[in-house]
């Protein structure tokens, strides 16, 4: 018997020589090496996307103000909305006063604190670190912005010249809101974030009612907060985790796996997770509303913006108000629904 004869050959190579198996006739097998442990893999699109939401969210303020607070025609429409609030105040405030009254220090602390219960119960923890930075990011933006970087300049719109955009209390329940949307799992995220725009929506539209902001300060404010979720976003495809198992089990089952389209192929977890049926009735709820109260907004400030003379008769107060409102909702809509879509990309399947 020659010194080859008890390993089995594999083939012959160049030299003449011969390849022993790595698996031995007799005797134990070697043991499989041991598996890697998950390790961060970047998500490129979900970065982007990400950073995309931030720039262009934070654009969106900077128009936002520059068209109605530093421009006259803007200043102008913007007032008229302010103006007309006073019709149906009694009545409204009524309902509108209850849900800012709730909005407080503690009430963030006691939000943030459940977000961060919730991502412990999941396991999440880096959940934790993009909710702080994006409800912390987002509420002290805000105060930077109205107190130390932006200004209302006096153009003959109105008596009140300290710059009040953003809104405070908007930006607290969008990025209460946008916490939600966060932490929950992904099955429940649509439904988050369609409530989200609803509670968002109504804490602007109530700060208007009140006489508290002009509607460009709501708008500023929930835009403030996407730019925020954006980053966050980025956060969570830049952390997302992977299994990296390199055991000569796992290596066999994945070679063993049909090829993709054939069948008993298990579909892609990204392809599964845009395939939800509740993310496409969510977004499309956020969809339809973002379009639906845009219409009448735009119809509204046109007729505002293109309007001869001072804006002070009572029909031409409500057109603006109904606008102003209007706007508020679609913002808040067109927000939750692209933060929706951006979340979904930059998360896991499960």
């Amino acid at each position: 018997m020659t010194a080859t004869e008890g390993t089995p050959r594999i083939g012959t190579v160049a030299y003449g020589g011969h390849v022993p198996s790595p698996v031995r006739v007799s005797g134990t097998a070697a043991p499989a090496p041991a598996p890697d442990r998950a390790r961060p893999r970047a998500d490129s699109s979900g970065i982007g996307a990400g950073l995309a939401t931030a720039v262009v969210s934070a654009l969106g303020v900077w128009l936002i103000w520059r068209v109605f607070v530093a421009g006259a025609p803007g200043q102008r429409v913007d007032q008229a909305v302010f103006d007309g609030a006073r019709y149906g105040r009694s009545r409204l405030w009524d309902l509108a006063q209850p849900v800012l009254d709730g909005i407080s220090v503690p009430y963030v602390a006691l939000v943030l604190l459940g977000a961060v219960l919730i991502a412990a119960l999941r396991r999440r923890w880096g959940l934790a670190v993009q909710v702080a930075l994006l409800m912390g990011g987002a509420n002290l933006t805000t105060q930077l912005l109205k107190t130390g970087v932006l200004s209302r300049p006096d153009l003959g719109a109105t008596a009140l010249f300290p710059n009040s955009l953003p809104s405070g209390h908007t930006t607290v329940a969008a990025s209460v809101s946008a916490a939600l949307v966060f932490v929950v799992p992904p099955r429940v995220r649509p439904w988050a974030a369609v409530l989200g725009a609803i509670y968002t929506a109504i804490v602007g539209v109530s700060v208007i009612v009140g006489g508290w902001h002009r509607p460009s300060d709501a708008a500023a404010a929930v835009l403030v907060v996407l730019a925020w979720s954006g980053l966050a976003c980025a956060v969570a495809a830049a952390t997302r985790p992977r299994a990296a198992d390199g055991s000569v089990a796992t290596v066999t089952a994945e070679l063993a796996r049909p090829a993709p389209g054939a069948p008993g192929r298990p579909e892609d977890g990204t392809r599964r997770r845009w395939r939800s049926p509740a993310l496409g009735v969510g977004g499309g709820l956020l969809l339809l509303a973002a379009v639906g109260a845009a219409v009448p907004a735009s119809y509204a400030m046109y007729l505002s913006w293109t309007a001869a003379g001072a804006l002070d008769s009572r029909l031409q107060l409500l057109v603006a108000y109904a606008g102003g409102v209007f706007g508020v909702v679609a913002v808040s809509a067109l927000t939750f629904g692209t933060l929706l879509a951006v979340r979904h990309a930059a998360g896991r399947a499960a």
